[in-house]
């Protein structure tokens, strides 16, 4: 399950994090290629860019809502298009398939490569929990900025409903039984996040590996030919199951921030609202 390093003497550099400094090198050259040469009428890579910009910043305003989306659709746009570029990226042919090994066997066996020199970076945990626990910090750090400490400590402890007297003083303890849960539940967002992403490309990228290996026993020329007809059909799979996760993580995330950000049940203790 953990990635190999690529160098024995520094055990950081694995071939996930290679992975992943490849993927933003290419996003980092394809984006400023797209924009070099900006145009009043849109065309080629700046028309695609353009859209996918627009399409993505339409779908979190959607969720945030329009006083939020100014201050995280840099970081929500960043993390789908970061996701699911390593997510395609590790469909690439030799991702996972070409490295180094002790296993005997035939030159045309999956088998054969123990220390693979390239791993997707989603399908390492220390990738994907970093993104969460990145995104947990400007969570919380936004989440203070709109509503204030005060109103986001009493809207998880406070009892609701606009309760007063001696009511609100007996609903007082349980409410603060359920702020705890949810204190407890935030705690394991970023696990979650995570472990998602991390399990589904993991489990996609051995599902790969099992079925371009089940021919491994079978004659040289047979073994190889099914060693790509095989996994054919699942790679299609795979590229629906990398948009859909990067879609679910950056999805989450957002509802994530709406939650804590709503005003419609917090007027009365938003400062901004006692401002005007």
């Amino acid at each position: 399950m953990a990635a190999e390093p690529m160098i024995d003497s520094i055990p950081w550099l694995t071939s996930s994090v290679f992975v992943t400094v490849i993927v933003t090198i290419a996003l980092l050259i394809v984006c400023r290629r797209a924009t070099s040469k900006m145009q009043l009428v849109p065309v080629g890579g700046q028309n695609l860019f353009e859209a996918i910009v627009e399409g993505l910043y339409d779908m979190f305003e959607g969720v945030v809502g329009k006083h939020m989306i100014h201050k995280c659709f840099s970081l929500f746009a960043t993390l789908f298009i970061f996701i699911l570029a390593s997510n395609w990226f590790g469909l690439l042919p030799g991702v996972g398939t070409i490295g180094f090994g002790d296993n005997p066997g035939p030159w045309h066996s999956l088998k054969a490569v123990d220390h693979p020199i390239l791993r997707p970076g989603s399908a390492d945990l220390n990738m994907t929990l970093a993104l969460a626990l990145l995104f947990m910090v400007m969570w919380l750090i936004w989440t203070v900025q709109e509503v204030g400490a005060g109103a986001f400590i009493l809207h998880l402890f406070a009892p609701k409903g606009g309760t007063s007297g001696v009511l609100w003083f007996c609903l007082l303890p349980l409410f603060i039984f359920v702020g705890l849960i949810e204190i407890v539940s935030i705690i394991f967002r970023p696990v979650s996040l995570s472990l998602r992403l991390y399990g589904n490309i993991f489990a996609g990228e051995n599902l790969l590996h099992t079925m371009g290996s089940l021919g491994d026993k079978l004659p040289p020329f047979v073994s190889s030919m099914l060693s790509v007809l095989l996994p054919l059909p699942f790679y299609f799979l795979e590229l629906l199951v990398g948009i859909l996760q990067a879609l679910v993580f950056t999805l989450l995330c957002a509802v994530y921030l709406q939650l804590s950000t709503s005003h419609d049940d917090e007027e009365d203790h938003h400062p901004k609202k006692h401002a005007h």
